[in-house]
């Protein structure tokens, strides 16, 4: 296994693949130097002496400069090193890409659900929305009384282990309390029978907005919401509405008109106020979703090609390994399904900061460019706004796992993206219908970045992460990819796949690549579920255009 690494030909810094030593000597390109402070896993060290100002270059761009003299063989921390970013205008050069080789899943296919205006789901959901937060508690009630009984429920593996400690309390065995002390293993559950074989689950989503909020945050949530509605793995929709909220109905129409004119899934209204009681309401609201959920069940999966996948592409939790091991895998992924006529989504632009040239002159039009750079403007305004930048985005985790600048973690997180054409920039929340790689304006906030992707189209995403994070979506298949394998290892119950192989040198960037490809097409037959999935993390968070980095 290597020790320390040289990311791109033209950087001046040079990352820790282990600890390594004040004073270990470094062998670089014909010369030798020592170390001049002790480097932990993760980080960075100079291979030449910098002056305060000095721009310090990583991923071949500007990642920071500077903050003061560093020596050759110095560590780069956020003592001596501040965020730089370069600048970006229109396309400067030409785009030429170079496909990869995707001759063996020319003719594979997977097992998908068929929807009317041509898309293919992944998953069988049936969804459950509340118009404004005044519904929650309603959307609970017929969580409660639904999920267990239609076979969806998560195992009582908690509430069995508090039922024990209760009974030994009544019974006065306190040995048992106090041996309880120690966390047993978890006892295996029988999952439960669905009563519908077809429907994977029904999913009931919650949120704070709809009302008492600005009009352009109700409609935006109306916009996602209708990009909800329409993601391919939603089979049908069930709404509650208050009657008296800014977030309508009738715009929620209206934008999934704008996404689909034909849409035809079912779709069932209840109006709380126009019902005599809230348990009327909610009993015929049950019982007619369950009439719709018999009338879907009779959809079953067929062959679709790998090009009706839709993926979103997100990292979080992020270490100093995620843009040398799973990010780039996963870049790698991209291209392979870009090249089979599949769309890549990749959002949070708050960790585009410091490539947009790249992107820019990757765009397949002057339109696609113009269109990304004024969403980063008008993204950097706001935060500007507001007292913020770019520059907070690291957080503490990050930066103790060798993240120090916006930057640097930038121009790692990109390579999620491959190297395939840019073919659309998308506002938040629009929908994806573009083949190739989209871009997506959202926050780097890890539920608000995956709350827009479903929102965007996307039935499966790639989440990497360096730190260990259990994010999921409620009707966006979530797939967790360790960067390192003493994560995979140490947290097995949320991680799906170990990039960490590529660190200890054991397999390439392509081979892992490949690798999540063919665990997406297995995925995306109904073979399994994520970790995510299997643990009920439906996370989601409407993003309220406010400064979230």
């Amino acid at each position: 296994m290597k020790k320390y690494l040289q990311i791109h030909s033209d950087d001046n810094i040079l990352v820790a693949l282990t600890d390594l030593s004040k004073g270990e000597e470094i062998s670089y390109k014909g010369e030798q130097f020592p170390l001049t402070d002790n480097i932990r896993q993760k980080h960075k060290f100079a291979i030449k002496p910098f002056e305060s100002g000095d721009k310090i270059i990583m991923y071949g761009v500007l990642v920071g400069k500077a903050a003061k003299a560093i020596p050759k063989g110095g560590s780069i921390s956020t003592e001596n090193v501040k965020h730089a970013s370069g600048s970006f205008d229109g396309r400067t050069k030409e785009f030429h890409w170079q496909a990869p080789d995707v001759s063996k899943w020319k003719n594979t296919t997977f097992m998908g659900y068929h929807r009317s205006d041509g898309q293919v789901g992944t998953r069988n959901f049936w969804l459950v929305i509340p118009m404004v937060f005044c519904e929650n508690r309603n959307v609970n009630v017929m969580k409660e009384a639904m999920l267990k009984e239609l076979g969806y429920a998560q195992p009582e593996v908690y509430r069995n282990a508090v039922k024990e400690l209760v009974e030994a309390y009544k019974s006065g065995d306190n040995e048992y309390l106090i041996r309880s002390l120690e966390t047993p293993e978890k006892t295996a559950v029988e999952p439960q029978r669905r009563i519908f074989e077809n429907i994977d689950g029904i999913k009931f989503l919650l949120h704070e907005g709809g009302c008492g909020c600005s009009r352009e945050d109700s409609d935006n949530l109306c916009a996602l919401l209708a990009g909800y509605c329409n993601n391919p793995n939603v089979v049908g929709i069930t709404i509650l509405s208050l009657g008296c909220q800014h977030a309508q109905v009738s715009i929620l129409q209206e934008e999934i008109k704008k996404r689909n004119p034909d849409f035809d899934k079912p779709f069932l209204v209840f109006e709380q106020q126009k019902w005599h009681s809230e348990y009327k309401m909610l009993t015929q609201a049950m019982r007619k979703t369950f009439l719709g959920m018999m009338e879907v069940n009779q959809l079953k999966r067929r062959p679709a090609p790998l090009s009706k996948l839709m993926v979103g592409v997100k990292c979080g939790g992020s270490d100093g390994f995620s843009g040398i091991s799973a990010n780039p895998a996963v870049g790698h992924f991209a291209d392979l399904l870009v090249a089979l006529g599949g769309k890549i989504v990749l959002a949070e632009f708050p960790e585009l900061c410091g490539v947009e040239q790249e992107l820019i002159d990757r765009s397949v039009s002057d339109e696609v460019a113009d269109r990304f750079g004024k969403l980063m403007r008008e993204y950097a305004k706001r935060a500007d706004a507001v007292g913020a930048d770019f520059s907070m985005n690291p957080s503490p985790g990050n930066v103790r796992d060798g993240l120090i600048t916006d930057a640097m973690k930038s121009a790692g997180a990109a390579r999620k993206g491959g190297t395939s054409p840019v073919v659309g920039a998308l506002g938040y929340p629009e929908y994806a219908t573009q083949p190739g790689l989209n871009l997506l304006c959202t926050p780097g906030n890890d539920v608000e970045a995956t709350t827009g992707m479903a929102g965007a189209g996307c039935t499966v995403q790639l989440f990497t992460t360096g730190l260990g994070t259990p994010t999921g979506n409620p009707v966006s298949t979530v797939v967790k990819i360790a960067t390192n394998s003493e994560l995979a290892r140490r947290m097995p119950d949320i991680i799906d796949i170990n990039a960490g192989t590529i660190i200890t040198g054991n397999k390439t960037v392509e081979e892992v690549g490949e690798e999540i490809l063919e665990y997406v097409i297995h995925l995306a037959n109904g073979e399994f579920d994520t970790k995510a999935t299997q643990l009920g993390q439906d996370d989601f968070i409407p993003w309220k255009k406010g400064i979230s980095l």
